[in-house]
């Protein structure tokens, strides 16, 4: 966001889905999630728009119609910077809290076992790369999880530090 004098496009998802079955609402919570929107108010998400974010929106928004919901995707430009600053925050804090979590359990697995270090290594590797898919505005919690994820590898024994 440093640096944007004005107000970039974005891409909302209106949607509404029937209370049940619940599995489909779920399934398009947890995929909301994945991807890392940002709620504007109930039924309304929005990410920073780019080819792959507006697919992603797009099929969920088929899936949902084909749930027996409504929705619909569209282009969107904030009215101010300001508003954009506080949807960008918003997500930043958001991927912040996540980063923490990995900072934190990658702290503890330093006193594991050698096989247990590994097996946190790969798990908050994979969970390093899964945030990162949706950390859009990249808050300065990410340095410290790599740094801690760099340390708890290095910490494991040669033949096995990969």
């Amino acid at each position: 966001m440093a640096g944007r004098d004005t107000a970039g496009p974005w891409v909302l998802l209106t949607h509404r889905m029937p209370r049940e079955p619940s599995t489909a609402r779920v399934a398009v919570w947890r995929k909301l999630k994945r991807l890392g929107v940002v709620q504007i108010a109930d039924g309304v998400v929005a990410l920073p728009a780019d080819a792959r974010t507006r697919e992603h929106l797009e099929w969920l928004a088929d899936e949902i119609v084909e749930n027996g919901g409504s929705a619909t995707v569209w282009d969107a430009t904030p009215g101010s910077r300001e508003a954009e600053r506080d949807l960008a925050e918003a997500m930043s804090r958001a991927r912040a809290a996540e980063y923490a979590a990995i900072t934190e359990q990658a702290r503890v697995a330093v006193s594991e076992d050698p096989g247990a270090r590994q097996a946190a290594v790969r798990r908050l590797r994979g969970e390093l790369r899964r945030i990162g898919r949706r950390d859009y505005f990249p808050p300065p919690e990410r340095t410290e999880a790599r740094r801690a994820v760099d340390e708890l590898t290095a910490s494991l024994p040669e033949e096995v530090h990969r």
